[in-house]
C-alpha cells in the first residue's frame, strides 16, 4: 500500500471512485464524469494502489465494490458533498447543485404521490440537483440512513435512533381502487357484503396478512385475495377489467385514480389512521441540499 499523504493524492480520483460505486460500470461512470473509459480504468488502477484494495471486481453484471469499497462509499462521498457545499457557501444564491444528489427512501405509495411533483419543486429550487428515490420501510430506514444509503425517508414510524431526527407530516387514511367498468351505474360505495363479497388484491412487502384483514377478523369476516403485490404501482394493470378491489393509503389512491380513471372509494371497513413522518441523519442538518429537499417534501403535505 502506498504512503498515505494526502499532498500526493489526486483528489479527482475520489470522484472516479464515487461514480464507480454508483453505476457499478467504467463506461457508465466514463459517461456521467465526462471523460474517456481508459481514463476511467486509470484511475481505477490509482486508486487500487492508494487503498491497496481491488476496490471493484468484474462479475457478469458489472463492477461489485468489495467490503472495503463500501465501506469507504460514505466517506468519500460525505467528503465530496463538503467541498460541493464550500462552493454554495463563496456563492450562496448560485446554488452549486451540479453532480449532487438527495437519495430518499420511500414506499412506491409516497413515490406515486408526490414524487412528479417533488421532481417539478426542485426544478425551479435546485436546479441539476437529481433526485434518488429508493424502496424502503419502516423496519428498515434507521439503518439505511445511519449507513448513508439514503438522506431523507418518508415512512410511517421507525426513527426512533438517537443519530437520527424526525418531523410528523401528517396523518394517512385509506381509500378502494375498483375499475368504473365493475360497479353498478353511479355507485360510488360499497357496503360492507359488497366489499367482502369481491375478490382483493393486496399490497404487501412480504406477508399474506394486511391491515384489511386485521379489521376483518375483528368482526368474524374474512376476505378473499386473489393476488398480491409488492408495488402500488402495479395496481392499473392488474385492476383495469377485473371485477378485484384494492384498500390502500389514500394519498396513493389518489394519485393512482387521477391518472387512471379508475374509481375511488370509501372502505365500509372502519381503518385506523397511521403517521406520515419524515426521518434524517441530524448530522445532515447543515447540507443544504438535503434541506432544500427536506423543507420542499414538508410543504407538500
Amino acid at each position: 500500500m502506498s504512503q498515505m499523504n494526502i499532498a500526493n493524492v489526486d483528489l479527482n480520483l475520489l470522484k472516479v471512485f464515487e461514480a464507480l460505486h454508483d453505476e457499478a460500470s467504467a463506461s457508465r461512470a466514463a459517461l456521467r464524469l465526462g471523460v474517456t473509459q481508459s481514463a476511467v480504468s486509470a484511475a481505477l488502477r490509482r486508486l487500487r494502489e492508494l487503498y491497496g484494495d481491488q476496490l471493484f471486481v468484474r462479475t457478469g453484471r458489472g463492477l461489485a465494490p468489495t467490503l472495503r469499497a463500501n465501506q469507504l462509499k460514505p466517506v468519500v462521498s460525505d467528503a465530496l458533498n463538503k467541498c460541493r457545499q464550500s462552493l454554495a457557501m463563496v456563492d450562496p444564491n448560485q446554488g452549486h447543485y451540479e453532480g449532487r444528489s438527495v437519495a430518499i427512501g420511500l414506499s412506491d405509495d409516497f413515490e406515486i404521490a408526490i414524487g412528479r411533483r417533488l421532481m417539478q419543486l426542485m426544478q425551479t429550487r435546485a436546479p441539476k440537483l437529481r433526485l434518488i428515490f429508493r424502496q424502503s420501510h419502516s423496519q428498515i430506514v434507521a439503518e439505511a440512513l445511519l449507513e448513508r444509503s439514503i438522506d431523507l425517508a418518508i415512512t410511517s414510524g421507525g426513527f426512533a435512533d438517537r443519530l437520527l431526527s424526525r418531523r410528523v407530516l401528517g396523518e394517512g387514511g385509506y381509500l378502494c381502487l375498483a375499475d368504473p367498468a365493475s360497479l353498478r351505474a353511479g355507485q360510488n360505495q360499497l357496503t360492507l357484503e359488497e366489499f367482502v363479497a369481491r375478490q382483493q388484491i393486496l399490497v404487501s412487502s412480504g406477508g399474506f396478512i394486511g391491515i384489511v384483514d386485521e379489521g376483518l377478523a375483528t368482526l368474524g369476516m374474512t376476505r378473499q385475495v386473489c393476488a398480491s403485490t409488492t408495488h402500488f404501482a402495479a395496481l392499473p394493470y392488474l385492476l383495469k377489467g377485473t371485477q378485484a378491489l384494492a384498500t390502500i393509503p389514500a394519498h396513493a389512491a389518489e394519485a393512482i385514480a387521477a391518472l387512471t380513471g379508475l374509481s375511488l372509494l370509501p372502505c365500509p371497513l372502519p381503518m385506523p389512521r397511521y403517521p406520515i413522518e419524515l426521518g434524517w441523519r441530524t448530522s445532515a442538518l447543515i447540507d443544504p441540499a438535503v434541506i432544500k429537499v427536506r423543507e420542499a417534501i414538508a410543504e407538500l403535505f
